[in-house]
């Protein structure tokens, strides 16, 4: 039976009815509890001192319930009361450039902020026929992913890898990149140390990223039930928005330690595990979690929500039991290579095992006829050093060729972390490559030429940026131009 107030007929003498039950035992963040028969999965409850709670399971004799705070202060005997309702968050614009809990609520000590609406956590998300097929490139800021793997808005792009291989630092700058793009960024920390969200918060203000993103914070300090439910927080804010019609790109970083929390949470609930100990519905718990991304129809608003879910693989093992399920239920993932992180290829991307299974439908025209062949030569001048190691011989001219491109491509590829490239930027560096100017440069020069191109061609040719970014294709007219540009570069270098 849900909270109810009766009015007596004495005057100003209000009576409350509500179900109550009482704690019989609590297993750390676990309680269970005798009453409440009513109580329906994923409704809120109410411990004595003020605690909410989750209903995670129940019986016709005792309910299962997560605490969402802190559990020491829950004894056997207590009550708990039944809230009569599904959990449910306030959402409104007033969420953006805040730090929040799981549950919505500030941390940053700005002060409260006003709901404008709730929307229920575990909502379901958009059908097929809510859904348009995707048609805009997310912009990155990456090279190598707005060059040879695209990512479009509405996707979702699985970023996988060994700890400490630059996952968090692309996520991060795919956010940075976002400043006066219209796009509101949710960065949702899961089950990391409080230093590391720090460092991320400072770079964010250092690079005034918070007039656009949300940051959820479920660090691993915070109660665990916070921490299972941070990446559904993420997405009912970002649900908010799409459905307003804004495009929204949400990092959740990481889901490995997301599953293991749900794995403690079901061992304590005593559900039987299965592989690696997990509970039988981690796929579900992470599946109904990805599938709320996607772009909407326009009279739904046309809005669109893009997922960069983030797993911990160890060395190089990719057939784990948690990131084969999330590549499964993505559209394409990431890999980093330990290796090339070794070896200062940094982002340490191998796009031999990465893969975008719809980004290139919404790739611009420009970036896509430049880069077709990018792929392939990159893999191909891999091939070469690797035979020239094994041989040490005289090469062919063209393999000297080969080689030259290969490292120029490198060179591309390598980019300082929070310093995310413009597509202008990187539709130049196609252009030169393809142009042969690149061949002619030493490693130094091109990463001077990676620096002053856009400003240098910008003078001679004013209007490139405004002209590339509204038709985003290379016309006869703009590729004349910027022939004559590169030649004027190439003159000024040479001297």
């Amino acid at each position: 039976m849900p909270s109810t107030q009766v009015k007596s007929k004495e005057p100003n003498a209000i009576f409350e009815i509500r179900e109550v039950g009482q704690v019989q035992a609590v297993r750390k963040f676990i309680v269970i509890a005798k009453g409440l028969p009513s109580c329906i999965n994923g409704q809120i409850v109410e411990f004595a001192n003020g605690i909410p709670g989750l209903v995670m399971g129940f019986t016709d004799e005792k309910v299962q319930i997560l605490v969402l705070g802190d559990a020491s202060a829950i004894r056997a005997g207590g009550e708990v009361y039944s809230k009569g309702r599904s959990l449910s968050l306030p959402v409104s614009d007033g969420f953006v450039g805040r730090v929040v809990n799981a549950v919505c609520q500030p941390l940053d000590g700005e002060g409260p902020i006003e709901a404008k609406d709730y929307y229920p956590l575990f909502r379901v998300a958009p059908g097929v026929m809510e859904r348009v097929p995707v048609k805009e490139t997310l912009e990155t800021g990456t090279f190598l992913l707005d060059a040879i793997i695209p990512i479009a808005k509405g996707q979702r792009q699985l970023l996988i890898g060994d700890r400490l291989t630059g996952k968090t630092t692309v996520a991060i700058d795919a956010i940075l990149n976002q400043k006066n793009k219209n796009v509101v960024c949710i960065y949702c920390c899961i089950g990391k140390p409080y230093s590391a969200l720090v460092k991320i918060l400072d770079t964010f203000k250092e690079n005034g990223a918070f007039d656009f993103t949300i940051v959820v914070s479920g660090v691993a300090s915070v109660p665990v039930g916070e921490q299972y439910l941070a990446p559904y927080t993420a997405c009912v804010l970002g649900e908010y928005f799409m459905y307003k019609g804004k495009d929204v790109f949400v990092v959740f970083d990481d889901l490995t330690k997301h599953a293991w929390i749900y794995r403690q949470i079901s061992l304590l609930l005593e559900r039987a595990p299965g592989r690696e100990a997990y509970p039988g519905d981690i796929f579900y718990i992470h599946s109904q979690l990805v599938e709320r991304a996607g772009y909407l129809k326009p009279e739904l608003g046309g809005g669109s929500m893009t997922f960069f879910p983030i797993v911990d693989i160890l060395q190089g093992d990719v057939t784990g039991y948690i990131p084969t399920n999330l590549i499964s239920m993505t559209d394409g993932q990431l890999y980093f290579s330990t290796t090339l992180f070794n070896k200062g290829i940094k982002p340490a991307i191998d796009f031999g095992l990465s893969v975008s299974r719809i980004g290139n439908k919404a790739q611009w025209p420009a970036m896509k006829a430049l880069s077709k062949s990018l792929r392939l030569e990159y893999l191909q001048y891999k091939e070469l050093v690797q035979m020239t190691q094994l041989h040490a011989t005289g090469l062919s001219k063209e393999a000297e060729a080969k080689l030259r491109r290969g490292d120029a491509i490198n060179q591309l590829i390598i980019q300082d972390k929070n310093k995310p490239v413009s597509m202008e930027e990187e539709i130049l560096f196609l252009y030169a490559l393809n142009s042969g100017v690149l061949d002619m440069l030493s490693t130094a020069q091109i990463d001077k030429f990676k620096k002053e191109i856009l400003t240098f061609v910008s003078k001679r040719f004013p209007e490139f940026c405004a002209r590339v970014r509204q038709t985003r294709d290379m016309s006869d007219d703009i590729k004349m131009k910027l022939d004559e540009a590169l030649r004027a570069y190439l003159e000024v270098m040479m001297r």
